[in-house]
């Protein structure tokens, strides 16, 4: 639906790069997902990281940054720790590629905002159906919107949608 493989900050540019990584279904694993882990280490996620089954939303975008310059926050494997790293660009407005945090049962989403509708916002994220894929999720369920401190890109405003298309996202876990 966004096309938009040239704009965005550059860590979302990244990103989009990503959109066919999925996981291996049963014991085997994405070696492109293993990799992400294995190169960003414990001491960025905060845990040694074996399995694609374990929820790597937060791997993805530590990865995302990180190819870009930027150190991810303390245990970046776990989504909510997102909501309190780098700068609060606040709720009301959402900008093009931005760090958004979700709440959901059992725990916490992250990915970066490729759009909006005033419901939903447009999710470009890892664990997202298994994969890097694009989806709305509840704008209700937006805990926070952040962008690296020590960026110097300007945030600009996401793209708006009149109304969703495609599925809308319930559970990232």
């Amino acid at each position: 639906m966004n096309n938009q493989t040239n704009t965005g900050p550059t860590w979302y540019r990244e990103a989009r790069k990503d959109l066919s990584v999925r996981e291996i279904p049963g014991v085997a694993n994405s070696p492109t997902i293993m990799g992400w882990a294995k190169r960003l280490g414990s001491k960025v996620l905060g845990i040694v990281y074996n399995a694609d089954s374990v929820p790597w939303c937060g791997l993805a975008v530590a990865h995302w940054l990180e190819q870009r310059g930027f150190t991810p926050p303390p245990i970046a494997i776990r989504a909510m720790a997102w909501a309190t790293w780098g700068r609060d660009l606040g709720k009301d407005q959402l900008y093009q590629g931005s760090i958004v945090v979700f709440k959901r049962s059992g725990g916490g989403h992250v990915g970066l905002c490729s759009g909006y509708t005033d419901t939903h916002v447009y999710v470009l994220g890892g664990n997202q159906s298994d994969a890097v894929t694009e989806t709305f999720i509840a704008r209700r369920r937006l805990v926070a919107q952040r962008w690296p401190a020590s960026s110097v890109q300007v945030p600009q405003q996401a793209l708006r949608f009149l109304r969703t298309h495609g599925p809308v996202s319930k559970n990232e876990a």
